[in-house]
């Protein structure tokens, strides 16, 4: 999801769980499982996934799960196009009423497991 990061879920059998990954999860699944959405491409990130912001009915599902504390907002370039403001903004309001992850004492947010590689194929224009 362009513009966001949210907690790993292990891809190993037995593995550790980023905190809050299943909860993510589950909410998004809440938010648009078997309804149609519409979205918005951004180009491929480095393991050659869409980047794409999810639209229900208008509504920006890349935003609403950082509104619920569930995703933060990517802190490298964003794709060109993608304004992050909006992001920021919201995601400052989830930590302040500690919502999801940020209720935690010392939340370890997903980006802090995160490399700082673009989330981006190279060769796709980057904003300036």
């Amino acid at each position: 999801m362009a513009g966001i990061v949210t907690p790993e879920i292990s891809r190993i059998e037995r593995g550790q769980d980023q905190t809050y990954s299943q909860r993510a999860k589950k909410y998004l699944a809440e938010l648009i499982l078997d309804k149609i959405v519409d979205i918005k491409g951004y180009g491929l990130d480095h393991y050659d996934r869409i980047l794409g912001v999810v639209f229900l009915k208008g509504k920006n599902i890349n935003l609403e799960m950082v509104r619920a504390g569930l995703a933060e907002v990517y802190s490298g370039d964003p794709p060109m196009g993608l304004d992050l403001e909006p992001y920021r903004k919201v995601e400052e309001e989830a930590r302040k009423a500690k919502r999801g992850m940020w209720a935690l004492k010392n939340s370890a947010c997903p980006s802090s497991n995160q490399s700082t590689t673009p989330p981006f194929r190279a060769g796709l224009e980057k904003r300036k």
